[in-house]
């Protein structure tokens, strides 16, 4: 299918053909019929892209001080090789939709093959042939409103959301400040709401178009009779409410809102300003109330709403983002919206290029709302895979499920550089499965696991996909044959763990989960200075991890499981690793809080008794603070101790001398290089299945420990 794409990096834009998203539970697969290109937010977007990396920080201050967050964590070389996989990547441009349902898998039953409707949100209702939209982002379309006109629905939403944070009157006296697309839409929107409008704008022909189709009076700002019009248009008292719809990197609107607003009054921004507010004289005098109108409405940003489904009780948040779409697609309906003034442009989807030239300014040419229109799909050409090479096929023949930020930073990079041949990636999105495929030397990009799965001339998948799925591509990928390197956790619950055993006993692959710091190079010293020796260790784990708001999907207990089943399970593993021994019981404590904010068991201290009377002792908190590194390991036994400072370096202190250990890596290049080379010459597994499986058993019973406030035996 076709899609509008540009390349981050370069900053290039154009349509390429992409395989076909995914659909997943609680998703709608919609085949576009029109998408709108939003002059304002994509302008911006686009020209970050084609911005040189200086230009690309300016505008981004927020991801630099990331990047130098990063650096002082992981290095120079490791936080340089994520920026560049992060620069080269392909970007979905659009966010509003309309088209037909295809399939639909929302879990309220809303949405049915043939269903006209409109879709939103930025990676989701983007300007392609096909796309796969969370449920909550869906409204079907009334009979008498055509596919051109829904196509705005978003915008329509965002407009009528600033609406609604003016709260306005019947009768109100209203200013819009910017008569873009935006302006145009929320004008009229306060004209079906029975208000008075007067708008500005720095354009002659949006004053004009305004003056036609939805606003009583409009100037330019740089009239100067503007102020003398405004007392005249409002009694003297100025505006009840200013909604600031333009976008504008001066602090003018602002300001100028805040003299024309009367005493009391509301000024409501929607567009990105600037926002220098002066106390003196009018907002402080004025008691001016300043309010800022989110996106769509209720529910954005919201990872629940959004992404899972949840919705909010009607009873209590009346409009959110959804029924605000809606709302809007009703009031075109009943022709208190009218749409067609608006749009400028239409271009068929392979002239995307051209619609952005006019964006951009490439081309001078009068613009406001510019379409895409798509052709009717022949569904028989439609693909999930797309080839896009014929290498030769080596030994081990490899397919990834799954290829986020950290496949490409800490996984495909190392199976690249081995023996092994990159055959097939799949990710949900067709975008960035091309975009991986490109990048890294894969003959096959895809969307749909079944073409990995089901390909017989691939031998070796490795899965890093939300860890919720990981057990069932695992259980798959043994069936089919193949042998595994799945990311961690290996299983959510002891019922999917269960089958994992049965599906690899049935197999004998190989499966290795990705517990890498048993093979960083500090570690396999520090576990080398105690062979041959006979008495038990103590092994002492302090991990700063770091906060992690409640609603990011690793914290989601359907999704990501939370951090005891989907992070510390490295350190269960890496204390099997150190005590050479099997875990037989484990005790753990969380703190107490009433902070809604905090997640108890993101505190935690955990102890685990070891089969040969080795005791690890793990405290995993997310109450710090970042200037403390993340990782301390310690290992006493027998007269010596090993010590790991965030796998920077290490020390090893023996008979009243320290030794030093430089390594500054976490074993992930090491832990590939040993899975690849123990399916070439045919070894064991570098860690077996038992270990494998009684790390995952452990994280289960220390949560049973935490409900029960008892010691837990591992079986």
């Amino acid at each position: 299918m076709k899609q509008v794409i540009q390349n981050f990096k370069s900053g290039e834009l154009y349509v390429d053909d992409v395989p076909l998203p995914s659909i997943s539970k609680g998703m709608v697969l919609v085949e576009n019929k029109f998408s709108l290109i939003s002059a304002g937010t994509e302008r911006g977007t686009v020209k970050v892209g084609k911005a040189n990396l200086l230009g690309k920080a300016k505008q981004r201050p927020d991801l630099v001080a990331q990047v130098l967050q990063n650096v002082r964590k992981e290095g120079l070389k490791a936080t340089l090789d994520k920026v560049k996989t992060k620069l080269d990547s392909l970007k979905a441009l659009g966010y509003s939709t309309s088209g037909e349902v295809m399939a639909s898998m929302d879990t309220r039953n809303l949405f049915q093959p043939g269903d006209r409707v409109a879709c939103a949100g930025q990676d989701f209702a983007s300007h392609s042939e096909m796309v796969s939209i969370p449920q909550n982002l869906v409204a079907k379309i009334p009979d008498n409103v055509s596919f051109e006109d829904a196509s705005y629905t978003t915008l329509g939403a965002i407009a009528l959301q600033g609406v609604r944070q003016a709260d306005p009157k019947l009768g109100d006296n209203v200013c819009v400040i910017g008569l873009g697309l935006l302006g145009q839409i929320t004008s009229q929107l306060l004209k079906a709401n029975g208000c008075n409008v007067f708008g500005i704008d720095l354009s002659e022909r949006l004053v004009h178009l305004a003056k036609e189709i939805s606003a009583d009076e409009a100037m330019l700002r740089n009239n100067l009779n503007l102020l003398a019009s405004i007392t005249d248009f409002t009694n003297g008292y100025g505006f009840d409410s200013v909604i600031i719809t333009a976008a504008a990197p001066s602090n003018d609107p602002i300001e100028l809102s805040a003299e024309i607003a009367r005493k009391k009054g509301k000024v409501i921004v929607v567009g990105a300003v600037k926002m220098d507010i002066p106390r003196d004289p009018h907002f402080y005098r004025k008691e001016l109330d300043l309010r800022l109108s989110c996106s769509y409405g209720p529910g954005r940003y919201d990872v629940n709403y959004e992404n899972n489904g949840q919705d909010y009780p009607y009873a209590y948040v009346r409009w959110t983002e959804q029924r605000n779409m809606e709302a809007f697609l009703k009031l075109i309906s009943n022709g208190a919206v009218n749409l067609k003034p608006l749009t400028s442009h239409v271009f068929d989807i392979t002239e995307a290029e051209k619609a952005y030239d006019i964006v951009l300014g490439k081309v001078q040419e009068p613009s406001i709302g510019i379409l895409l229109k798509y052709p009717n799909s022949d569904k028989t050409k439609l693909s999930t895979n797309i080839v896009l090479d014929t290498k030769p096929i080596n030994k081990i023949n490899v397919g990834f499920i799954g290829a986020g930020s950290f496949a490409q930073s800490y996984l495909i990079p190392h199976v690249k550089a081995s023996e092994a041949s990159l055959d097939t990636v799949v990710t949900s999105k067709g975008i960035t499965s091309k975009n991986v495929a490109q990048k890294f030397g894969f003959n096959t990009s895809s969307s749909a696991a079944k073409d990995i799965l089901e390909n017989k001339s691939i031998n070796t998948v490795f899965i890093a996909t939300p860890h919720n799925s990981h057990a069932k591509y695992v259980i798959e990928a043994l069936k089919n044959d193949k042998n595994v390197f799945v990311e961690k956790p290996l299983a959510m619950n002891e019922e999917e763990l269960e089958h994992v055993e049965t599906a690899y006993k049935e197999s004998q692959n190989h499966l290795l989960v990705g517990f890498n710091r048993r093979f960083a190079d500090v570690s396999k010293t520090i576990k080398a200075s105690f062979e041959g020796q006979t008495e038990p260790v103590f092994v002492n784990i302090r991990v700063n991890a770091g906060f992690i708001p409640k609603e990011h999907w690793t914290q989601n207990p359907e999704i990501g499981g939370g951090r005891i089943i989907g992070e510390m399970c490295h350190f269960i593993d890496l204390m099997q690793y150190f005590t050479n021994s099997e875990p037989v019981k484990v005790y753990a404590e969380c703190i107490n809080t009433a902070n809604e904010k905090t997640k108890a068991d993101d505190n935690i201290s955990i102890v685990v008794k070891f089969k040969n009377g080795s005791v690890g002792n793990l405290i995993y908190l997310a109450n710090g603070d970042k200037s403390l590194p993340k990782e301390l390991i310690e290992v006493f036994g027998g007269g010596i101790v090993g010590r790991i400072h965030d796998f920077r370096y290490g020390e090893i202190h023996y008979k009243n001398k320290s030794t030093k250990i430089k390594s500054p890596c976490k074993g992930h290049k090491q832990e590939v290089a040993a899975f690849i080379d123990a399916l070439s010459n045919e070894k064991a597994s570098p860690i077996s299945f038992n270990s494998i499986r009684l790390t995952t058993l452990t994280t289960f019973k220390i949560i049973d420990s935490l409900n029960s406030g008892l010691p837990q035996h591992i079986e």
